[in-house]
């Protein structure tokens, strides 16, 4: 197995030119530079957040006179503020459903403003969303089954247009198309979109399908997703940009309901897909902390149970499997993000996959994670200026507050200079001051006011 210990592409450095209104250099000053934000995608689907961004006591609840509550699957009541805390305690990125059965359930009804609250909700605490996904044969819209295929086409790319620029500047990515490779052969129950993949092929709806969204959303970042890891992923993928089909990144699922694949299949399949020389996003991964699926299980799906408890045994085994595929993931390059799927046990097939339990108690799964993501992987120092008010940040890519102690006030104004053909803006203001670091940006000229 591989060493990741080198996250040196992880980190940047900045010069900081540091001076008062007049120029002056602020000269042999201690500052402390405090990470805010990874450049980094650290995400989870948002789905459990759905509901208290759509209750009515919400914001009350954020101003602490109200509960937001709301009962589970199981009818236990669950306190819908305090999921959302933890949640956004930890992610910087979030997935929101759009599966189109569930989306528009009657045709002409879709549910967009719910899903825009969601999103303006989490937009409003700094994080990145995706909606999943635009096009896939399973929670198809029911409706659509009484149209020919022409017309199923034509209102599938209308969909696609319409969500996305409807959700344009809100949600800048998407889940394009969904497990394209077993689209055409699926056969377990008949669907509007099986019908025109069997028409068009696998390229042809991709092709079609990711046109839309780039038309209706230029600056969009356009995935493709599938759970099928096999060389038929790889020849798709391949097949799809020899056809100028403009993928921006790849998606993997890794549902690992049936045991963990282990570091030296993530090592495999990383190395299948790097050469595509694309952003590679792990969008959908999920490790259970009770019994497995068995192995003679072909499709999850078929696994349906009444309960499904997690246990401390599987709890500390899913803690310990999450880690090494978490550091595995976060020294390869090409990664981008990694999504846990469930938040929550008792989710997707009722599995104990989630970082808490049903009642919002904490896992070992979410105390190493929040570990990793805001202690071992996060930046949080002091930094000193030199007799020129020259100082040197170093950190994890991201966002970060440059403060000086002592300071009551702090208006800063911030020009970058351009290398390797990237170019930055800052703006600092208040009473702190914001840096952003990141591939490309070597120095940044700070007035302090």
């Amino acid at each position: 197995m591989k060493k990741y210990d080198d996250l040196s592409h992880r980190k940047a450095k900045c010069l900081l030119h540091i001076t008062d209104r007049q120029g002056n250099p602020i000269a042999n000053t201690r500052l402390h530079l405090k990470q805010t934000r990874h450049e980094f995608l650290f995400g989870c689907g948002a789905f459990d957040l759905m509901a208290y961004a759509n209750s009515a006591d919400m914001a009350d609840s954020a101003n602490g006179t109200g509960s937001a509550n709301a009962p589970d699957q199981a009818g236990e009541a669950i306190d819908l503020k305090d999921r959302a805390d933890k949640w956004l305690a930890l992610y910087n990125y979030g997935t929101l459903p759009f599966y189109w059965g569930r989306f528009e359930p009657k045709e002409g009804d879709p549910q967009t403003k719910s899903l825009m609250r969601a999103a303006d909700f989490l937009r409003s605490h700094n994080v990145t969303v995706k909606g999943h996904p635009l096009c896939w044969h399973t929670v198809c819209a029911d409706w659509l089954m009484k149209y020919d295929n022409e017309t199923i086409l034509e209102k599938q790319l209308r969909r696609i247009t319409r969500d996305v620029t409807a959700f344009r500047g809100v949600i800048d990515m998407w889940d394009v198309i969904n497990e394209v490779v077993i689209m055409p052969i699926f056969d377990k129950y008949d669907n509007a979109v099986t019908r025109i993949c069997k028409d068009l092929g696998r390229v042809g709806i991709v092709k079609e399908t990711f046109a839309a969204a780039r038309a209706a959303n230029p600056d969009a970042q356009l995935l493709i997703n599938d759970f099928n890891t096999s060389i038929s992923y790889e020849i798709l993928i391949d097949g799809c940009l020899q056809a100028g089909v403009p993928i921006d990144t790849i998606g993997i699922q890794s549902h690992q309901h049936q045991g963990y694949w282990g570091a030296e299949k993530l090592e495999e399949v990383l190395e299948r897909y790097e050469h595509f020389d694309l952003p590679i996003h792990f969008t959908e991964n999920t490790l259970v902390s009770g019994s497995l699926i068995p192995p003679e299980i072909e499709d999850l799906n078929d696994f349906q149970v009444t309960e499904w408890p997690s246990t401390p045994e599987g709890e500390e085994r899913q803690m310990k499997q999450t880690e090494e595929m978490y550091r595995i993931l976060f020294a390869h390059p090409q990664v981008k993000a990694i999504t846990g799927w469930d938040f929550a046990d008792g989710a997707w097939l009722n599995a104990p996959s989630g970082v808490i339990r049903r009642d919002n108690s904490i896992k070992p799964i979410y105390e190493m994670l929040m570990k990793l993501i805001k202690g071992e992987w996060w930046t949080d120092c002091e930094i000193c200026t030199d007799e020129n008010g020259i100082a040197e940040a170093e950190g994890f890519k991201g966002d970060y507050l440059l403060i000086i102690p002592g300071q009551s006030e702090i208006s800063c104004k911030s020009g970058i200079q351009e290398q390797d053909g990237i170019s930055s803006q800052n703006e600092m203001h208040g009473l702190s001051a914001k840096l952003k670091l990141t591939a490309g940006l070597r120095e940044a000229q700070i007035v302090l006011e």
